[in-house]
């Protein structure tokens, strides 16, 4: 039995903590997590329904858990964590790429990796900066003040990802009320009815493109017309494929745009630094990603024993990382709650670590870097239309980010 080392302080404390909490400042981690960040490996958490699990909150302890084959994403496994009562209502449904191991991840992520590789980005960078410029045109056009999350934030990913996928722009408003609803709907059944249509819409998206003569330029275009068609993808898998990256495509992204401005415009000086040497960008978007941590708790179930610095997490016991704190950790990062464009925050896990490590991230930078990099660009004087304890923020059961972001400039 492999035993993870390097590990600062105790493995864990006595008392769970509940866990998700609300955040009250959006752009840090509860309060109620202080007792996590006491250089700690592990500790205990509590679920919404009183079961306790495991919470990974050490940098060192995280990265080595989330490589270690010995953990499973399968979310069909008996003892894996259902953090929120809206997860367990959609727990048993397939989900491609996130909800699987190996081999079949492996075979999923083989098809999907040469339409996310670092190359395809840069190539779309021209697309993304239309894109972006287009809506920045449109919200001068109309003058301030603008609702940035709609007028923005989420429409740049929203049209990027659509057309990557081949999935038509023009039907964004249901998708999009769709994932929120998934996402975020208040009772269980509105996320079981919001997945239910997803399913729906792409299945006659995917059925209309295997009826065409040939493909189209989308990703669902090219595995309809060649591992579809030839029987190698099931038509339940790639609707479950198409699901996962329209869904994460926009939300992830659509929330680090919203969330990274507010948080810029929160710190004066540090975006008086980017204004100044906009070369700092690719730095600025990792350190945002690292302070941010909007995925906060990525779930997995042990399939054996593993001891992690002389505590032992049993075979079928949940697992949680709380990215929130892992991307604290003063041992790794100096002066962690700081927003430090200077220090080396490449080794962050919001991006998760290990084979799931978010296929996306390479298009994710890139639209990061040039909607955050033209906001401060074209719009010198953006700031805040509301007091910042005024603006509403996501609860802390979902992906983090802004509700709304009213700005003028």
């Amino acid at each position: 039995m492999t035993e993870l080392t390097d590990i600062n302080g105790p493995a864990t404390s006595a008392e769970p903590v509940a866990f998700p909490q609300d955040r009250t400042c959006p752009y840090h981690p509860p309060t109620g997590y202080a007792p996590l960040r006491e250089g700690r490996a592990l500790a205990r958490a509590t679920l919404f329904d009183g079961r306790e699990v495991w919470l990974v909150t050490g940098h060192t302890a995280a990265r080595a858990l989330l490589a270690d084959p010995r953990l499973s994403s399968d979310r069909t496994r008996s003892g894996f964590p259902v953090p929120t009562a809206r997860f367990a209502g959609v727990r048993d449904r397939r989900v491609a790429l996130l909800g699987v191991d190996n081999p079949l991840h492996q075979t999923q992520r083989r098809m999907m990796v040469p339409s996310f590789t670092v190359r395809r980005a840069t190539e779309l960078r021209p697309t993304i900066r239309r894109i972006v410029d287009d809506l920045l045109d449109a919200m001068i056009e109309q003058g301030p003040p603008a609702e940035l999350v709609s007028a923005f934030a989420l429409p740049v990913p929203s049209m990027v990802i659509c057309g990557l996928l081949g999935v038509p722009y023009a039907d964004h408003a249901f998708f999009e009320e769709q994932s929120r609803r998934l996402l975020r709907g208040p009772l269980a059944a509105d996320s079981q009815r919001a997945r239910d249509r997803l399913e729906t819409y792409l299945g006659d998206l995917i059925d209309r493109k295997a009826g065409q003569d040939g493909p189209g330029d989308g990703i669902l275009d090219d595995l309809v017309h060649h591992q579809f068609r030839e029987g190698e993808l099931e038509r339940a898998d790639l609707v479950s494929l198409a699901l996962i990256l329209l869904v994460a495509g926009h939300e992830t992204t659509a929330n680090m745009i919203s969330l990274g401005t507010y948080t810029l415009l929160q710190h004066p000086d540090r975006l008086a630094e980017l204004r100044a040497d906009p070369a700092l960008l690719p730095a600025a978007v990792e350190e945002l990603m690292r302070m941010l941590s909007i995925a906060d708790g990525l779930l997995r179930v042990a399939r054996e024993d593993i001891e992690v610095d002389g505590t032992t997490i049993r075979a079928g016991e949940g697992v949680l990382f709380a990215t929130s704190v892992i991307n604290r950790d003063a041992s790794r990062y100096d002066d962690p709650d700081s927003l430090d464009f200077h220090r080396s925050a490449r080794h962050h896990v919001a991006f998760g670590f290990g084979i799931h490590q978010c296929l996306g991230q390479n298009l994710a930078r890139a639209e990061l870097e040039i909607a955050l990099g033209a906001l401060i660009e074209r719009l010198p004087g953006l700031r805040l239309a509301a007091p910042p304890e005024e603006i509403p923020f996501k609860p802390g059961d979902t992906i983090q980010g802004m509700l709304e972001l009213p700005v003028t400039w």
